[in-house]
Protein backbone atom coordinates (compact mmCIF):
# COMPACT_ATOMS: atom_id res chain seq x y z
CA UNK A 1 0.00 0.00 0.00
CA UNK A 2 1.49 3.10 -1.44
CA UNK A 3 1.93 5.87 1.05
CA UNK A 4 -0.46 9.08 0.33
CA UNK A 5 -0.10 12.38 1.36
CA UNK A 6 -1.68 13.71 4.13
CA UNK A 7 -4.24 15.61 2.03
CA UNK A 8 -5.38 13.02 -0.05
CA UNK A 9 -5.87 10.84 3.22
CA UNK A 10 -8.23 13.14 4.30
CA UNK A 11 -10.09 13.54 0.71
CA UNK A 12 -10.49 10.05 1.45
CA UNK A 13 -12.01 10.01 5.07
CA UNK A 14 -14.35 13.16 3.72
CA UNK A 15 -15.81 10.33 1.87
CA UNK A 16 -17.91 8.21 3.68
CA UNK A 17 -17.23 4.78 1.09
CA UNK A 18 -13.64 5.48 1.64
CA UNK A 19 -13.14 6.66 5.26
CA UNK A 20 -12.07 2.61 5.96
CA UNK A 21 -9.67 2.98 3.02
CA UNK A 22 -8.24 6.43 4.70
CA UNK A 23 -7.62 4.70 8.38
CA UNK A 24 -5.70 2.13 6.55
CA UNK A 25 -3.75 4.35 5.20
CA UNK A 26 -3.09 6.64 7.87
CA UNK A 27 -2.08 3.56 9.38
CA UNK A 28 0.11 2.50 7.14
CA UNK A 29 1.89 5.97 7.06
CA UNK A 30 2.26 6.33 10.78
CA UNK A 31 1.97 3.31 12.76
CA UNK A 32 5.82 2.85 13.02
CA UNK A 33 6.59 6.26 13.69
CA UNK A 34 4.22 7.04 16.20
CA UNK A 35 4.77 3.95 17.60
CA UNK A 36 8.74 4.56 18.25
CA UNK A 37 7.81 8.33 19.60
CA UNK A 38 5.46 6.92 21.96
CA UNK A 39 8.09 3.98 23.22
CA UNK A 40 10.61 6.89 23.70
CA UNK A 41 8.29 8.37 26.46
CA UNK A 42 6.71 5.21 28.04
CA UNK A 43 9.82 2.68 27.71
CA UNK A 44 8.09 -0.47 27.71
CA UNK A 45 6.67 -2.31 24.40
CA UNK A 46 3.10 -3.35 25.96
CA UNK A 47 2.72 -0.12 27.03
CA UNK A 48 3.43 1.70 23.72
CA UNK A 49 0.89 -0.72 21.81
CA UNK A 50 -1.83 0.37 24.16
CA UNK A 51 -0.87 4.05 23.93
CA UNK A 52 -0.69 3.61 20.29
CA UNK A 53 -3.93 1.98 19.64
CA UNK A 54 -5.49 4.73 21.90
CA UNK A 55 -4.06 6.97 19.70
CA UNK A 56 -5.31 5.65 16.89
CA UNK A 57 -8.87 5.56 18.34
CA UNK A 58 -8.80 9.19 19.23
CA UNK A 59 -7.36 10.22 15.57
CA UNK A 60 -10.54 7.87 13.89
CA UNK A 61 -12.80 9.46 16.61
CA UNK A 62 -11.41 13.34 15.82
CA UNK A 63 -10.41 13.01 12.18
CA UNK A 64 -14.68 14.33 11.46
CA UNK A 65 -13.57 17.40 13.75
CA UNK A 66 -10.14 18.03 12.17
CA UNK A 67 -9.55 21.56 11.19
CA UNK A 68 -6.82 21.68 9.40
CA UNK A 69 -5.02 24.32 11.22
CA UNK A 70 -2.01 22.80 11.66
CA UNK A 71 -0.90 19.73 9.40
CA UNK A 72 -2.79 16.74 10.00
CA UNK A 73 1.27 14.91 11.29
CA UNK A 74 1.97 17.68 14.24
CA UNK A 75 -2.47 16.76 15.17
CA UNK A 76 -1.78 13.16 15.16
CA UNK A 77 1.67 13.52 17.23
CA UNK A 78 0.10 16.02 19.56
CA UNK A 79 -2.80 13.10 20.73
CA UNK A 80 0.27 10.06 20.34
CA UNK A 81 2.12 12.54 23.00
CA UNK A 82 -1.18 13.53 25.27
CA UNK A 83 -2.13 9.65 25.36
CA UNK A 84 1.70 8.28 25.99
CA UNK A 85 1.75 10.96 28.88
CA UNK A 86 -1.55 9.90 30.40
CA UNK A 87 -0.48 6.25 30.24
CA UNK A 88 2.67 7.28 32.31
CA UNK A 89 0.23 9.44 34.81
CA UNK A 90 -1.95 6.39 35.10
CA UNK A 91 1.11 4.43 36.21
CA UNK A 92 2.15 7.27 38.02
CA UNK A 93 -1.26 6.98 40.53
CA UNK A 94 -1.32 2.99 40.39
CA UNK A 95 1.87 2.94 42.16
CA UNK A 96 0.66 4.30 45.07
CA UNK A 97 3.16 1.71 47.30
CA UNK A 98 6.19 2.26 45.55
CA UNK A 99 8.78 5.31 47.02
CA UNK A 100 10.31 5.68 43.63
CA UNK A 101 9.43 7.65 40.79
CA UNK A 102 8.13 6.35 37.49
CA UNK A 103 11.40 6.93 35.84
CA UNK A 104 13.13 5.20 38.35
CA UNK A 105 10.93 1.71 37.31
CA UNK A 106 10.87 2.34 33.72
CA UNK A 107 14.74 2.37 34.09
CA UNK A 108 14.36 -0.97 35.45
CA UNK A 109 11.79 -1.87 33.05
CA UNK A 110 14.27 -0.91 30.54
CA UNK A 111 17.31 -3.71 31.56
CA UNK A 112 14.97 -6.20 31.71
CA UNK A 113 13.16 -5.09 28.07
CA UNK A 114 13.51 -8.44 25.69
CA UNK A 115 12.30 -5.66 22.91
CA UNK A 116 15.66 -3.24 23.83
CA UNK A 117 18.03 -4.19 21.36
CA UNK A 118 20.78 -1.38 22.32
CA UNK A 119 23.99 -2.18 23.83
CA UNK A 120 24.90 -0.87 27.26
CA UNK A 121 25.93 2.92 25.59
CA UNK A 122 22.59 3.04 24.39
CA UNK A 123 20.68 1.55 28.11
CA UNK A 124 23.13 4.17 29.42
CA UNK A 125 22.15 7.09 27.25
CA UNK A 126 18.53 6.00 27.39
CA UNK A 127 18.55 5.69 31.94
CA UNK A 128 20.00 9.43 31.54
CA UNK A 129 17.29 10.58 29.77
CA UNK A 130 14.90 9.03 31.84
CA UNK A 131 16.62 11.23 34.53
CA UNK A 132 15.23 14.39 32.53
CA UNK A 133 12.06 16.42 34.17
CA UNK A 134 9.10 15.02 31.63
CA UNK A 135 8.99 18.06 29.00
CA UNK A 136 12.63 18.07 28.55
CA UNK A 137 12.84 14.10 28.36
CA UNK A 138 10.16 14.94 25.19
CA UNK A 139 11.88 17.43 23.49
CA UNK A 140 15.38 15.79 23.81
CA UNK A 141 13.81 12.82 21.93
CA UNK A 142 11.92 14.41 19.60
CA UNK A 143 14.90 16.35 18.47
CA UNK A 144 17.81 14.10 19.00
CA UNK A 145 16.19 10.49 17.44
CA UNK A 146 13.20 11.99 15.65
CA UNK A 147 14.86 14.76 14.31
CA UNK A 148 11.93 16.96 14.51
CA UNK A 149 11.99 20.73 13.41
CA UNK A 150 11.72 23.36 16.42
CA UNK A 151 8.40 24.92 14.26
CA UNK A 152 6.86 21.22 14.19
CA UNK A 153 7.94 20.82 18.12
CA UNK A 154 6.22 24.17 18.88
CA UNK A 155 3.04 23.00 17.44
CA UNK A 156 2.86 19.29 18.62
CA UNK A 157 3.69 20.55 22.16
CA UNK A 158 2.14 23.71 22.12
CA UNK A 159 5.04 25.66 23.45
CA UNK A 160 7.49 28.88 21.90
CA UNK A 161 10.52 27.61 19.52
CA UNK A 162 12.26 29.37 22.04
CA UNK A 163 11.62 27.64 25.06
CA UNK A 164 11.90 24.24 23.12
CA UNK A 165 15.59 25.08 21.94
CA UNK A 166 16.38 25.98 25.56
CA UNK A 167 14.98 22.58 27.15
CA UNK A 168 16.98 21.16 24.38
CA UNK A 169 20.09 22.80 25.43
CA UNK A 170 19.92 21.92 29.07
CA UNK A 171 19.11 18.27 28.37
CA UNK A 172 21.78 17.76 25.81
CA UNK A 173 24.09 19.22 29.10
CA UNK A 174 22.53 17.19 31.44
CA UNK A 175 22.93 14.34 29.21
CA UNK A 176 26.77 14.63 28.82
CA UNK A 177 27.24 15.19 32.72
CA UNK A 178 25.73 12.21 33.30
CA UNK A 179 27.35 10.48 30.72
CA UNK A 180 31.08 11.99 31.43
CA UNK A 181 30.66 10.89 35.04
CA UNK A 182 29.69 7.10 35.05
Amino acid sequence: MANLEDHTILELFRDEKSRNSALSHLITKYQQRLYWHIRKIVIDHDDSDDALQNTFIKIWKGLENFKGESQLYTWIYRIATNEALTLLRQKQKRQTTSINPIEYELSKNLESDNYFTGDVIQLKLQQAILTLPEKQRLVFNMRYYDETPYEQMSEILETSVGALKASYHIAAKKIEEILVNT
